[in-house]
Order: C-alpha cells, then sequence, then structure tokens
C-alpha cells in the first residue's frame, strides 16, 4: 500500500504548537488513525483492496480498489458498490462513537484520569461530528453522494452533492466565526481555510467530470 504525507500537517503542528494545543492535536491524530482503521477494516471485510493512504492535516484517508464487476449489481440509479461505500464510510465514525463508550466504561471505574478522559471523549467527539458533515469529501459528503447516486443516478449526485457541501460550509464558517471572536483559537480558522481549500478543489473535480457527461450526451445526440 502506498503512503503519501500531506506537508500541510507540517503547518497545522505548528499553529498548535504556537497556540499551546500539541497534547490535544497529539490525541486527534493518534483517534484519527484509529477511526481509518476502522475504515481499513471495514473496508477489507467489504471485499475492498485498499491502495494508497494519505496522512492529512485533519487525519488519515484511505483509499481503496473496488472490483469492476460488482459496478453491474444494479441497485436502484447505482450499484452494490454504493451501499458498500456508505458503510465503509460510516465505518470510522462508528469506531470514533466506541472509543467514547469504552472509555464512558472504564472511566466511570475510574481507570482513567479526569484530564485524559475529558480529552479522549472531546476528541473522538470531535472527530466522529467534524467527519459526519455532510461535506465531500468528508464521510458525511460521501454518504450523500452515494445515496443521491442510487436514487438519482450519478450525474445529478455530483450537483446535489456540491451543492450541500457548500451549503453545509457556509453554515459551518458562520458558527465557527462566532466561536473564534469568543475563543480567539487560531486553529479554527486555519481548519475553516483548510476545508474550503478541500470543497473547491472537489467540486472543480465533480465539474470535470460533469463536462464529460455533457460531451458524451453531445456524441449520442450527434449520432442519433
Amino acid at each position: 500500500m502506498q503512503i503519501k504525507v500531506d506537508l500541510k500537517i507540517f503547518l497545522f503542528f505548528i499553529i498548535f504548537l504556537i497556540t499551546q494545543k500539541v497534547k490535544i492535536y497529539s490525541i486527534i491524530m493518534i483517534f484519527s488513525l484509529i477511526h481509518e482503521l476502522g475504515h481499513l477494516l471495514c473496508g477489507m471485510l467489504l471485499g475492498f483492496r485498499p491502495d494508497k493512504m494519505t496522512i492529512l492535516p485533519y487525519g488519515l484517508k484511505i483509499n481503496f480498489k473496488t472490483r469492476i464487476e460488482e459496478y453491474n449489481k444494479k441497485i436502484g440509479k447505482g450499484s452494490i458498490i454504493g451501499v458498500k461505500k456508505i458503510i465503509l464510510a460510516l465505518a470510522g465514525p462508528i469506531t470514533n462513537i466506541i472509543c467514547i463508550i469504552i472509555t464512558y466504561i472504564y472511566g466511570k471505574n475510574n481507570m482513567i484520569s479526569i484530564e485524559n478522559y475529558q480529552y479522549i471523549i472531546y476528541s473522538n467527539m470531535l472527530i466522529a461530528i467534524f467527519n459526519l458533515l455532510p461535506i465531500y469529501p468528508l464521510d458525511g459528503g460521501r454518504i450523500v453522494k452515494e445515496i443521491t447516486h442510487i436514487k438519482f443516478g450519478g450525474r445529478k449526485s455530483y450537483h446535489t452533492t456540491c451543492f450541500i457541501s457548500e451549503i453545509t460550509l457556509y453554515a459551518l464558517t458562520a458558527i465557527t466565526s462566532i466561536l473564534i471572536i469568543k475563543y480567539k483559537n487560531i486553529a479554527m480558522i486555519l481548519l475553516i481555510i483548510y476545508l474550503w481549500f478541500i470543497v473547491f478543489r472537489d467540486n472543480h473535480q465533480m465539474k470535470l467530470k460533469e463536462k464529460i457527461y455533457e460531451r458524451i450526451d453531445n456524441l449520442k445526440q450527434e449520432i442519433i
């Protein structure tokens, strides 16, 4: 499996170092790894083959290879692959929820210090909620994309996913702006900027796919 490191992770580390939040960032990265291991285990159980792992500022990302023949097993306007990808996307946040439950059980028995208990609960809640946001390419955005693909087809799913991603990010930016003013947390600013970057990047890729669809339609009309 190919492993790639996004160099922006060092920028994030420097920001958290300046704001004296290195411990919480380190804990978040550890549970982001566990989150991704949840995806990895689920993907392998579903028959996917891990292809590439990328270490990102907000965690890890694993790309899988799928079997071509499974695209022929249709469900609605999509295929069985879409259902598997929804389960795969849910596996990561569910892993974090399991970590919260385990920490809560052991925390009640005083087997974890109060400080570490709070850090672990907070980190896993943050990772789970963050990844379930309907912003592509986060887990929530991938779920939206696959559901709309099954219901409306691939072409409309691109439009719907882009629209929902942008609306959610506008709302998140507004809420975060209030929190930034209140808590003066530079890390939040960096996170929002990075989210806008990945949304614009992936929306651009989706628009390129839309142009390919349009060219195919034009060719079909010319042939007819």
